[in-house]
């Protein structure tokens, strides 16, 4: 076997994640994150959102069957499959999330972060981020 050089990866630009009823995940999205939906999504055959984060980056929504809908989640998000996403204001964050009821534990690191779970049960870290 020959050894191949790196790749020179540049960015993380989106993560997709899927989700069975669009209308409640954007309700958590917009209004729970206060994320803007993203204007320019292509014309795809399936209903989805996009979201832009800054700095090239996107959140994307995917309305489609999940191959995973019945395997058991662990209960904290951080032994789980997630994404983290940057904050500035932890508090702010914290407030919006009791608001609306949203479950969250706090990072097992000792890290200024959260982990949380949108309404498809996919793990979503916050990181404090000054």
């Amino acid at each position: 076997m020959s050894e191949l050089s790196p790749i020179p990866v540049a960015a993380l630009l989106h993560a997709g994640l899927l989700v069975s009823d669009l209308a409640r995940a954007k309700v958590f999205y917009e209004s729970v994150l206060g994320l803007d939906p993203y204007p320019n999504r292509p014309d795809l055959p399936y209903p989805g959102e996009w979201y832009d984060l800054g700095s090239g980056q996107q959140l994307h929504l995917m309305q489609l069957a999940n191959p995973d809908a019945d395997s058991v989640r662990p209960e904290h998000g951080g032994r789980d499959r997630h994404i983290a996403l940057a904050v500035r204001n932890m508090g702010a964050l914290k407030s919006r999330l009791d608001a609306a009821g949203v479950k969250y534990t706090a990072s097992k690191s000792g890290r200024a972060a959260l982990f949380c779970r949108d309404p498809d049960a996919n793990t979503l870290e916050f990181v404090e981020v000054r």
